[in-house]
């Protein structure tokens, strides 16, 4: 139960509303359902105890409208927003703003925000916290810096926009003809992605593992990991699937990752929910990517593995409620994998909204499902495809891929196209079965990307 927040406005929409919106019940806490006019026949607006209209379909009027959000929290009486993921969720303008009006902002602070938010300054950051940082650079305006830094760290590298995410701003390149083309396209892409054209240059690491740490921090300096997930199979920076534990790494291994993560969130001051992102080379030498300070779409992997609802505990420490789990009460259970079940062709990964005609949810033991979609919902175009997530439990990693293969061909989704055929053939690749798949797995066998 919370004892300071009341009533929370929900700032999102889709699976993530539907999720917070459980764990607020729970709670014993009202929520406010926030919808564009898209939206009106979202199952979270019928589901909260209160919904309202902010605004028409495109974002910008909507869910990343400030004005209409902040109006929309002052009209329902709310105490506290919740971001979920996405729109206004790592906006540090947005929660300063909250702060500054005595709203409650689930999530760490502006100023946290604002550092995790800038690549390079996450980067100094976990220099300064002693976390492993891939060779690299400050940003770089112009040619002359970036080449000066490739030829110190050589080739391949990485351009990477400093403000970016979702593999935006981003290029390899692999000699000095090849960097001098790309810079400059990565700052246009990078200025229009995030209003910011800043990039820096790194060490480009050849085909890694993207590994993640999940942590937890209250507002009394206690800070605790639960475990990592292995997020390294993905399109074009694009997660499509994940699980926890990874099989690449071993306990030693994971508790540096662990301690790295722990480190970097006490030298932030990070409070809240967040995720350390590492890449880890085929020696198992691991390296800082970023922070992502929200929850994350994976988040149900790390719930089912550890048995802690992360979703309840980001309110419980909003309210002002210290951690009552101590890092050696972490013990991973079993195997989780989570399928992203996004409305677009798996054979090209391009969105395919449209009205769900028949609808059948997979279920049974250790089966769970993340989603807002219903038969005869139509799913609109102008939001993120992603429509369901399929979460499987099995007590070792065997078990869980047999599980999650039943629950994909049980999965019924008609009227659109999904990605549940590239799950199943994931389940099927001889890679993903021994686990020494990497990042660019995906784009080099399905999508014929070299890179």
């Amino acid at each position: 139960m919370l004892k300071n927040i009341k009533r929370v406005l929900i700032a999102n929409r889709g699976e993530i509303a539907v999720r917070a919106i459980r764990a607020l019940k729970e709670l014993g806490v009202e929520s406010v359902a926030v919808y564009s006019t898209a939206d009106k026949n979202s199952i979270h607006k019928d589901l909260a105890d209160i919904a309202i209209c902010i605004g028409d379909a495109p974002s910008s009027k909507s869910y990343l409208n400030i004005p209409a959000i902040l109006s929309a929290i002052e009209l329902t009486g709310a105490d506290a927003v919740y971001p979920g993921y996405g729109f206004l969720a790592e906006n540090y303008t947005f929660a300063s703003i909250c702060e500054k009006s005595n709203i409650k902002f689930v999530g760490p602070s502006s100023s946290a925000l604002k550092l995790t938010g800038d690549k390079a300054l996450a980067r100094k950051a976990a220099e300064e916290a002693g976390v492993p940082t891939i060779p690299g650079s400050p940003p770089v305006e112009t040619i002359e810096e970036a080449l000066e830094v490739a030829s110190k760290i050589g080739y391949p590298v990485l351009i990477k926009a400093a403000a970016g995410g979702g593999g935006r701003g981003m290029r390899v390149a692999h000699n000095q003809q090849e960097l001098v083309k790309l810079l400059p396209i990565a700052q246009k892409e990078a200025e229009a992605a995030f209003s910011d054209k800043r990039v820096y240059i790194e060490k480009f690491i050849l085909n890694p593992k993207h590994i993640e740490i999940q942590i937890l921090a209250d507002n009394f300096g206690n800070v605790i990991y639960l475990g990592e997930r292995d997020c390294s199979i993905q399109r074009r920076h694009q997660k499509l699937v994940e699980e926890a534990p990874s099989i690449f790494i071993d306990e030693e291994i994971r508790k540096s990752m662990g301690e790295a993560a722990v480190r970097f969130a006490k030298h932030i001051g990070f409070t809240g929910a967040g995720t350390v992102e590492f890449i880890v080379d085929k020696d198992k030498n691991f390296y800082f990517i970023e922070m992502n300070g929200r929850i994350q779409v994976e988040h149900p992997v790390s719930e089912l593995v550890t048995g802690i609802d992360i979703v309840s505990w980001q309110f419980k420490i909003a309210d002002g409620q210290k951690l009552n789990i101590k890092q050696e009460d972490i013990k991973l259970n079993g195997h989780a994998i989570e399928f992203r079940i996004n409305a677009e062709d798996s054979e090209k990964f391009t969105p395919n909204p449209g009205t769900i005609e028949k609808l059948y949810i997979p279920g049974g033991y250790g089966v769970r499902i993340d989603t807002h979609i219903y038969q005869g919902y139509t799913i609109p175009p102008y939001y993120d495809s992603l429509v369901a997530k399929l979460i499987v439990w099995g007590k070792n990693r065997e078990e869980a891929i047999k599980r999650g293969k039943r629950a994909l061909e049980e999965f019924i989704l008609e009227g659109i196209k999904t990605t549940i055929p590239f799950h199943l053939k994931i389940l099927n690749d001889k890679e993903f079965l021994k686990g020494t798949y990497t990042t660019t797995h995906v784009d080099r066998n399905y999508l014929g990307i070299k890179e």
